[in-house]
Formats: C-alpha cells, sequence, structure tokens
C-alpha cells in the first residue's frame, strides 16, 4: 500500500481537476440510475392506462437526461484522462532524471534493458492504472453504491436476497487478488529479461553478424519470449478462472430474484413494474461487482509494476555532496593522489596505496597491462567514484568538498569508444557547451581537424550521424569527439586510449588534434602502445593497483626495469621460426607470437607474471 500511497502524491497537484472529474463522473453515474425507474412508472402507469401523453413526456426526460449524462461523461473523461497522462509524464520524468543522479556503480551492476523495461513496460502499467481502471473503478463504485439505494428502496427483502453473493465474492476476490499480483510482476521481470536481450542484440549487431551468430541469438531471444509467454499463460489462467467466477455468482443471485420476484408479484406484494425496475438495478449492481473485481485484479498487477518503479526511485546516489559543499574555483590543474585505495568488490583491491603529484600543465602518461587500474585511477578525478581509502586533491581541495557539477564542468574526457548520439554532427560538438556559437563550433572543429570532411558532407554541420554515429568512420567520430573537448575548453583533459583502432592517417590526424587540445593542460593520457607516450613529462607504470615505475622516458629506458622491457619487446620483432623446430618448441613460438601481438589486450605472460596476480580488474 505504501506504493499506492506514493503513487496518489504524484496525483495530489491535479486535486482540483479530479475534485471537477469526481463531480462530474458522480452525476453521469447517478444519471444512469434514472432508466430503470422510468421504466418502472412506464410499466405501472403509462402502458396500464395507456396514455400517450404521459409517455411523450416520459420519453422526452430520458432524452434529456441522456444528453446530460454524455456532456458530464465527456467531461469527466477527458479531465481524468489528462490527468492520469500528466500524472505519468510526470513520473517518467522524475525517474529518468532520477536516473541520471545515480552513480556509474550503478549502472555497472544493472543491465540496461532491465532499467529501460521498467521505464517504459512498468510506468506503461501505472498509466493504464491511473488513466483507465481507476477511472472505471470510481464509476463503477458510484454505480454499485446508487443501485443498492435503489434496491433497498423498492424493496429490502430482494435486495438482502440478492446481497447474499457479496461474502463468496469477497472471499474469491482476496483468493485471487493476490496471487495475479505475483504473477503479474514476474511477468514484468520476463519482460525486463526480454527487454535485456533485444537491447544486446541490436547494439551489438555488428559482432553478431560477423561472427555468424544470428542462429544463437535467434533461439536466445526465443527462449526468453517462451518464458515471458509462460509465466504470462499463468495469468491468463488465473483471469480466466476469475472473472468467469464472479459472474456466476453474481447472475445466480439474479436468477434467486427472478425467482422470488415472480412469486412476489403474483402474491400482490409489489407491482410488475417494481419487479422490472429491481431486476435492472440488480443487473447495474452485478455488472459494477464483476467489473470491479476484474478492476481489483487489474490494479494488484499495477501495484506490482508501480513497486519496480519505485525501486529504481529508491536508489540512492552512491556520491553525496556534503552539506555546504562549495563551487570549484577555476581550476589550474595541480592533481594529488594521497594514499588512494579503491576496489569495486572489496575481495579484490583494484588501487593500493597511490601516492601522485601532477604539476599543472603536464602530460601523465599512464601504461601498464590491462586491469592494472589505470582507468580507474582517472576515474576518480572528475569523482566517478570515491576512493575508499585516502584523498584526490585538485589545487589544494579535496574534491568531495566542491559540488560534483563544477567539478565536472572544468575536466574533459575523450574516451576510446566514441559515443555520439543520434543527432546532427553540430549537435554533438555542441554538446561540449550548448550555448556555443557557429563560430565557435567551426573553430573547435577546424582545431580537431574535422572541419574538412564535415564541410565535404552534403549537410555539413547539420548531418545526422545516426545511432552511435554509425554514419561516420571512427576516425571521423573520434575527431569530433575532440572537438566537443575543445569547445569545453577543460583545465584536465582525461584521454583514455584515443588513437587506438584507428587505421595510420586517422591516427595522425586525431594526434595532431590531441597535441592542440593538450597544450597548457594537464593531461592523463592512458595508452597501450607506447609510441605514443614518448614526449609524456610523466610516465606512471601501473601493475597490480600500485604504481611501480614513475619518470620521462628516457629516464625509464636509462633504468633498465619494466617499462624498458616492455618497450623493448613492442619494437623488436620476434625472432623467425625455423622450418624444422620441434613441436613442443613450435607450440611455444606461437604463444609467444599470440602474446606479442596482441598489444591493445594484453602484455607477453613472462612479464606479467613478475608483478600482477593475472585477477581480471577494470
Amino acid at each position: 500500500m505504501r506504493s499506492l500511497s506514493r503513487l496518489l502524491g504524484y496525483m495530489r497537484p491535479y486535486w482540483k481537476r479530479l475534485l471537477i472529474s469526481a463531480i462530474c463522473l458522480t452525476v453521469a453515474s447517478l444519471l444512469s440510475l434514472v432508466l430503470p425507474w422510468v421504466l418502472r412508472d412506464l410499466i405501472d402507469s403509462a402502458f396500464v392506462v395507456q396514455d400517450f401523453t404521459l409517455l411523450n413526456r416520459i420519453v422526452g426526460s430520458l432524452i434529456v437526461v441522456f444528453v446530460v449524462q454524455m456532456i458530464f461523461g465527456y467531461a469527466n473523461g477527458y479531465l481524468l484522462a489528462w490527468v492520469g497522462e500528466r500524472v505519468v509524464a510526470d513520473l517518467r520524468t522524475h525517474l529518468y532524471r532520477h536516473l541520471l543522479q545515480l552513480s556509474l556503480r550503478f549502472f555497472s551492476e544493472r543491465r540496461v534493458g532491465e532499467i529501460m523495461s521498467r521505464v517504459t513496460n512498468d510506468v506503461s502499467v501505472v498509466q493504464t492504472a491511473v488513466a483507465s481502471n481507476f477511472v472505471g473503478l470510481v464509476q463503477q463504485v458510484v454505480t454499485l453504491c446508487g443501485g443498492i439505494t435503489m434496491l433497498f428502496v423498492i424493496n429490502w427483502r430482494l435486495t438482502i436476497l440478492t446481497l447474499m453473493v457479496a461474502p463468496l465474492v469477497a472471499v474469491a476476490v482476496f483468493l485471487f487478488s493476490r496471487k495475479l499480483r505475483n504473477i503479474s510482476t514476474e511477468v514484468q521481470d520476463r519482460l525486463a529479461d526480454v527487454a535485456t536481450v533485444l537491447e544486446e542484440t541490436i547494439s551489438g549487431v555488428r559482432i553478431v553478424k560477423s561472427f555468424t551468430q544470428e542462429g544463437h541469438e535467434t533461439e536466445r531471444f526465443t527462449r526468453q519470449v517462451e518464458r515471458n509467454f509462460r509465466t504470462a499463460m499463468q495469468r491468463a489462467r488465473a483471469r480466466a478462472i476469475f472473472l468467469p467466477l464472479i459472474t456466476f455468482l453474481a447472475f445466480m443471485a439474479l436468477t434467486a430474484v427472478l425467482w422470488y420476484g415472480g412469486h412476489e408479484v403474483i402474491s400482490g406484494r409489489i407491482s410488475p413494474g417494481d419487479l422490472v425496475a429491481f431486476l435492472f438495478y440488480a443487473v447495474m449492481v452485478a455488472g459494477p461487482i464483476a467489473a470491479f473485481t476484474g478492476l481489483y485484479a487489474q490494479f494488484q498487477e499495477a501495484l506490482g509494476a508501480t513497486a519496480r518503479v519505485f525501486e529504481l526511485l529508491d536508489a540512492q546516489p552512491e556520491l553525496q555532496e556534503i552539506r555546504g559543499a562549495r563551487p570549484m574555483p577555476p581550476i589550474k590543474g595541480l592533481v594529488h593522489f594521497q594514499g588512494v585505495c579503491f576496489d569495486y568488490d572489496p575481495r579484490d583491491e583494484v588501487l593500493r596505496d597511490i601516492n601522485l603529484m601532477v604539476i599543472p600543465g603536464d602530460i601523465v602518461a599512464l601504461v601498464g597491462p590491462s586491469g592494472a587500474g589505470k582507468s580507474t585511477l582517472v576515474n576518480l578525478i572528475p569523482r566517478f567514484y570515491d576512493p575508499d581509502k585516502g584523498r584526490v586533491i585538485i589545487d589544494g581541495l579535496d574534491i568531495r568538498a566542491v559540488r560534483i557539477k563544477s567539478l565536472r564542468e572544468q575536466i574533459g574526457i575523450v574516451p576510446q569508444e566514441t559515443l555520439l548520439f543520434g543527432g546532427s554532427i553540430r549537435e554533438n560538438i555542441s554538446y561540449g557547451r550548448m550555448s556555443a556559437s557557429d563560430r565557435e563550433v567551426i573553430a573547435a572543429a577546424k582545431a580537431a581537424n574535422a572541419h574538412d570532411f564535415i564541410a565535404a558532407l552534403p549537410d555539413g554541420y547539420h548531418t545526422l550521424v545516426g545511432e552511435r554515429g554509425a554514419k561516420l568512420s571512427g576516425g571521423e567520430r573520434q575527431r569530433i569527439a575532440i572537438a566537443r573537448a575543445i569547445l569545453k575548453d577543460p583545465r584536465i583533459l582525461i584521454l583514455d586510449e584515443a588513437t587506438s583502432s584507428l587505421d595510420t592517417e586517422s591516427e595522425r590526424l586525431v594526434q595532431e588534434a590531441l597535441d592542440r587540445l593538450m597544450h597548457g593542460r594537464t593531461t592523463f593520457v592512458i595508452a597501450h602502445r607506447l609510441s605514443t607516450v614518448n614526449n609524456a613529462d610523466v610516465i606512471i607504470f601501473l601493475a597490480d593497483g600500485r604504481i611501480m615505475e614513475k619518470g620521462t622516458h628516457d629516464e625509464l629506458m636509462a633504468r633498465g626495469g619494466l617499462y624498458h622491457r616492455l618497450y623493448s619487446m613492442q619494437f623488436t620483432s620476434p625472432p623467425k621460426m625455423p622450418s624444422a623446430m620441434p613441436a613442443a618448441t613450435v607450440g611455444k613460438e606461437a604463444q609467444d607470437k599470440r602474446s606479442l601481438a596482441s598489444p591493445d589486450e594484453g602484455y607477453p605472460y613472462t612479464i606479467l607474471s613478475e608483478w600482477t596476480s593475472g585477477k581480471p580488474r577494470r
């Protein structure tokens, strides 16, 4: 019931419209009670005395009643539909805004398809409950109460006989509603699984096709759809039993009324018009009872979906601003890691006692094996995560003491996998600063070596880039991302493998753009290819979450340590395999060549074994 009270809280701002709608609904429902009473008068008065004037008067009155009922019904339907749609729109907006405030850890622990299902499918179920079922529920309650009142007015003995079925209906409602709610929640869970598979397959359709796994993905999707189908059929069976049972009980009561009422008419205790009117009112009461139980079952289903929606709304951001956090002053670029430790899983520490001072304007290269903690370390700078121990200090301020927005506004990131939104090129570049003019956007594109290829497109800067920038090449997407960062003009820059997976010409253009972007900024560069970091002011060699070596390229090469050995292996061709090499040696040589041929993924195991346990890390 807590979910229901919270849902009603979204309706509270629109209570005036709800009140007017309730009045219109009450009037329209009460007017529907007029017809049986008029039929009673027709049978007992106009038909018996054969008075045409009375007949015309009664029919004319009915027409007036039906017109007024139509007007009030329209007003009620429109107002309540408006409130329902408005509540659902507010709920979706609130949910979306809340999701954007959650920490990255929340999204890393949940599937995208599941989140999308809750925002779309579950909220749609809530929409049905608010905009449709709520209207029907109120209408049936008014009709039920009015009908029972009229039954007592006509004949109280027949009314008691009719209402004897009510306890049986109540028991049936109690038994079925709980089962329906549980099954409906499971249906929504299964639907989220379907959405997850669909999202993963569509997002990775190129991988699916390249590995010719269409059949496997179809089978996987079909398996989830079948699970959803079986669960939905459980709900359908429950509904199929529920509604006919309630209807059977209601009409058995009407049959008893018809039998007993016939005896009353024959005995002269009530008139034929009273019996006809009573039967009409009894049908009007039976209808709401059957409809009410169905609506109640659907309302229980909606409560399950509502609980899933509010579960997301109850998720709290892991990163909280302290009370009294102040805006971050203009950053100069002095970054200091003091005793930083961090883990995603308490059983496996990712960063261990990191102490590092970066001078403003320096270019710092982070190198080391995959999983050493390079990306995790730079993710602490814009406060995507907080360290478990230690502090990250920028210009003498602990970043936990400043407002997150003011901090991130001064930090730019160019990732390895560039994400472009499905709008135009101009919109993607101006994402770095929404208020930028066309001249500023073009200047940023020129600085990023992107203007020439953009100008050559048929629609220029208004060209739509497609889903995730699918219409552009990798180098073009990367240069747009650099233009976006240039337009933002950050004081601290993070480059995460920004030139990997590019052809030689694209890499040259991107590197030129990066050189312009890095000028005068504190820059952190994550790189696996050591040829891209020769000119860095400081090279940090990370392994197993620790800083193993630190210095310039020349210093580290002269030291002859891990960096020197790794650099030498990357730039030394492996010996040519003899044609008559023994089988065991061939296997070992092939293994060595495989390790050397994948510099973007890892390093030769013979070196890695000296400093890492081999456990996967981010």
